[in-house]
This record gives structure tokens, sequence and C-alpha cells, in this order.
């Protein structure tokens, strides 16, 4: 594989995306600061495919990234390969308005080959090819110039050592037929909806104290302007006001700006700012929540209650059982409060429907409704439907005891061998 040096000219990104625009695959990687701004910071991106890879450098002077923008959303003839790619995507939405398609996550297909439920780089790469990534460079800044050499081949590894485990990877999706398990996770992936900052809708990352429209009115307002501030300033949202002290507000919203030195989470300097002007002039023009924005209640049903939370357990149980039998991680297949609304009584949920219900939700609503049991045989954990332990006991599902650890399956015997961090402190103007 041919490895560039780093690319600082347009002409060279150019020549570089126009022959990657005939291959199958491209794999991508960014390397970015976010810990003081509001909006990544975008220090370096690393594309490739089996042939050839290079580093870009996107803040070299008058570096024009039209091409591979181009290359990676408008171009459907090339698969983009990202692994744990949700924020290198955020990124190529903050700059063009679409998100790279068609897609695809190593990540997310080892949930289907594997037990993994979110499997690092460098465990994916010691799994498939058998090789310890260095990370020494792992914590580096990435904004400071120059970057070493070292820096360049640790972030050139991203996409190279991708462009080797994909092909394997994809060799196993299609021998276990599980590749159509995962066409809704990649759409969803590549969802602009996903990345849009919609400050109305800024309030439905903070927990809701409640369901009083004229708290959550508050707490709507209150966190659209925290919005607003953190993007016009460039800081992150935590900056200004943390999510445990903007509920607090939307919950006892202080009489005067005097008050929010009283306000745990907030400096003395809030009493007599313009920021707690602003703040103060939010809270006063806050209308209570109207009825159609009102957050569901909790899909459950009737209440749990002690007997439903057993039943839960009980799917749980088995849950754990068939991600083993299946070597699939379980949360590809659903998630506890699905199991949970389950058991109080709702029918309407993904795991009943389409590939989900067939491979766990069918045996989930069996065992609901008592068609399923658990067993103890010489020492192994089986399930068995009822109807056949009153023809005769037979067992349809068997597994092993197994350890709690979820291990990292790498390739079968005949492949080849080979999170944001966001500083939060009290704002002041």
């Amino acid at each position: 594989m041919k490895i560039h040096p780093l690319i600082t000219s347009s002409e060279e990104l150019a020549e570089l995306c126009e022959r990657l625009a005939r291959s199958d695959f491209m794999c991508v990687d960014t390397e970015f600061m976010r810990e003081n701004t509001y909006y990544p910071l975008l220090c370096l991106i690393q594309i490739g495919n089996e042939e050839e890879a290079a580093a870009i450098d996107p803040l070299a002077p008058n570096l024009d990234l039209t091409p591979l923008l181009d290359l990676m959303c408008e171009n459907e003839d090339v698969l983009k390969i990202f692994h744990a790619g949700g924020q290198d995507v955020e990124i190529i939405y903050n700059l063009t308005g679409k998100t790279p398609h068609p897609i695809f996550d190593t990540q997310i297909a080892m949930m289907a080959i594997s037990q993994s439920e979110q499997i690092g780089y460098a465990n994916l790469v010691e799994s498939w090819l058998g090789k310890v990534i260095d990370k020494g460079a792992r914590f580096t800044d990435w904004s400071r110039r120059p970057l070493t050499e070292r820096q360049i081949e640790y972030a050139i590894g991203d996409v190279t050592y991708l462009a080797k485990i994909f092909p394997k990877i994809l060799k196993k999706l299609v021998k276990t037929g599980r590749g159509a398990w995962l066409n809704a996770e990649m759409e969803k992936l590549a969802d602009p909806a996903n990345y849009a900052n919609d400050s109305d809708l800024a309030w439905h990352r903070i927990r809701a104290p409640g369901r009083n429209p004229q708290v959550l009115g508050r707490l709507k307002a209150l966190a659209g302007w925290r919005e607003t501030e953190a993007q016009d300033k460039d800081i992150p949202r935590g900056r200004i006001i943390r999510d445990e002290t903007l509920a607090d507000i939307a919950s006892h919203p202080p009489k005067s700006q005097a008050d929010l030195a009283k306000v745990r989470g907030l400096s003395q300097a809030w009493k007599e700012n313009d920021i707690g002007k602003r703040l103060m002039r939010v809270l006063r023009d806050a209308e209570p929540l109207p009825d159609d924005e009102m957050p569901t209640k909790a899909k459950r049903g009737a209440p749990l209650g002690k007997e439903g939370a057993l039943v839960a357990d009980l799917l749980k149980l088995l849950l754990k059982i068939r991600s083993r039998e299946i070597d699939v991680a379980s949360r590809l297949l659903t998630k506890s409060d699905e199991l949970e609304a389950l058991a109080a009584g709702v029918r309407k949920l993904p795991m009943l429907e389409g590939w989900r219900y067939e491979v766990f939700g069918k045996d989930a609503l069996e065992l609901v409704e008592g068609k399923l049991a658990f067993a103890v045989e010489k020492g192994r954990l089986k399930m068995t439907h009822i109807d056949d332990v009153a023809n005769g006991g037979a067992v349809v599902h068997a597994v092993e005891d197994e350890p709690d650890d979820d291990p990292e399956y790498g390739p079968e015997d005949d492949s080849e061998p080979d999170e944001q961090p966001q500083a939060e402190a009290d704002a002041a103007e």
C-alpha cells in the first residue's frame, strides 16, 4: 500500500479524490478537538483504500476540501467505511449539511457477527490482524503544528488497517447471511437529522424534571437559549450552564437576577452580568409547553410490579442465552427497556418486527405468554417449549454455561491471520 506524505495542497487532494472515486470503497477517519469549542475543530482527515492512503491537513492555508466532501456526500458508487463513525459523520455534516452515503460502520457490523457490543478500534485490529497499535499518540493535541511523523503514521494507521479488515468482515457477513440486518442501522447512522443542532429540540437532551407544562416550557426555553449562547461563543454548552443547573432553574425559577447568585452551579457574577440578564429575560418570556410537545409516558403498559420485574429478568436471561447461541451482540437484538415493556404488556416493539422477531422476539413473546420455559439438565441451561415437554421433553435450545465476560471475536479459522470529553465550568461574561 502506498502511503502519501501529508496532503496540504488542493491539487494533491483533488488528484487523490479522483483516484478514490474509482474504488468500491474508501476508509475514513478524522482527528479533532472539541474540549474547548461548541463545534468540533477538525484537525486531520485520513482516507484510503487497499492501494493507497493519506492524511489531509484541513488547517493548511487555502486548502480546498470540496473534492473530498463531494466524494463523501455526493458519490453514491463508493462505500464509505468508518469505525465508530458517529462523531466523524457529525463533522462532515457540520461542514456540508449532508452526511456521507452510502456508509458502513465496522463497530456496528461486529455486533452482527460477534457478541462485541462496542469493540474499540485497537481491539478490532488485534482481533482480525493480530497487530497491536501503538497508542502513544492517542491523546495528542491534533491542532498543533507541525505534526510529527509519528503522529501522522499513527493517524493513517486508522484507515490502512481498516482497509484490510473491512473485506474480512464483509466476507463473514456474507457467510452468515446477516448483512441485511445492518441496513437499517447504517441508514440511521447516515440520517442527517441525528446531527442537526436544532435549538428548539435541545431540551430533549436534558433529563426532564417531571411532566409539568410550565416547568417543561421553561426548560425548553432555557435549553434553546443556552444552545444559542454556546454557538455564538463557540464553547461547550456545559461552559454556559450544566444540565442539572438548567433543570433546577426550570423547576425553581429565581424571582430576580440577584437570586441567581444563590443557584448552585452559578457564580456570584450572574447576579449582575449581561448573561444573567439574558437568562432572566428568557424565563420571563417562557410559555408552557404545548400539549403536542409533551413527552410521552414510558411505554411500559401497566406498572411492572414485582411479578412483572421477574418476567423482565427472565427475558434478559433469554436474551443472554440467544445472543450466545447465535454469536451476536445482545444490544443489536433489543434493549432492557424494550424487555420491560414486553413484560408489562406492550406489543408494538422493534423486537417483534422483521428479522428481530424471527431471531429473538418470537421466543421472547412465547416466554411471556407461558409457552417457553427454562430447565437445567446435567448442568446445562436449556430453553424448551411447554408443548415439547408435554410430548416427551424435547429440548429446543441449549447453551453451555459460559463466563459473564463478553469475548471479542475475530475471524474464523479460515480467515487470513495476520467518547466527547467536555469541560464543565461556571460561565462568566
